[in-house]
């Protein structure tokens, strides 16, 4: 079982997950998707099941945010949904296994919790990264001064010397 190789590339899904108020999520047409199933039959069973989607599992889009991303997609308005679609959080995605019962389902699922496995650990790595970019400029902060006054020195000695002034007169 651990050699088994996932039915979907871990890449693919994490270009399916959004961030929607704040939440990392996939939509229920691209879940659909993912399992094999139309997006009604989806829905059908989480409507079945409502008891087991809390709001931190599952978030029900308004008008705004469909015109969004409908913006952001370059989607055209004409067809399309006639109801306002579902997003998954990891959580939700783990709760459709219980519902949705194949062993697609099961397989899919391990690909998306490990895609948003691996997308924190991305998330992490870069919040250490922009940690150590932060305390850099805090050490570069107090050596601007320093460096400034040692960029004005070098200037002065790549000066030219000033010419000494003539003296008028005749010498004698």
């Amino acid at each position: 079982m651990a050699g088994e190789r996932s039915p979907i590339p871990v890449e693919r899904i994490e270009r399916l997950i959004l961030l929607i108020r704040g939440e990392k999520v996939i939509l229920d047409k691209d879940l659909a998707g993912l399992y094999g199933v139309s997006t009604r039959n989806l829905n059908k069973a989480v409507s079945r099941n409502l008891d087991r989607f809390p709001e931190d599992f599952m978030i029900q889009l308004d008008y705004q945010e469909v015109r969004n991303l409908k913006f952001q997609f370059g989607t055209s308005s004409w067809g399309g949904t006639r109801k306002l679609p579902r997003a998954f959080t990891e959580q939700g995605v783990a709760m459709l296994s219980s519902v949705l019962n194949s062993k697609r389902a099961v397989q899919v699922n391990i690909a998306i919790v490990r895609a948003f496995v691996k997308l924190r650990e991305m998330l992490s790595a870069h919040t250490e990264l922009r940690q150590k970019l932060a305390e850099l400029e805090r050490k570069l902060e107090g050596h601007d001064g320093q460096i400034r006054s040692l960029f004005d020195a070098i200037r002065q000695l790549m000066a030219p010397p000033h010419p000494k002034p003539r003296k008028i007169g005749f010498r004698a």
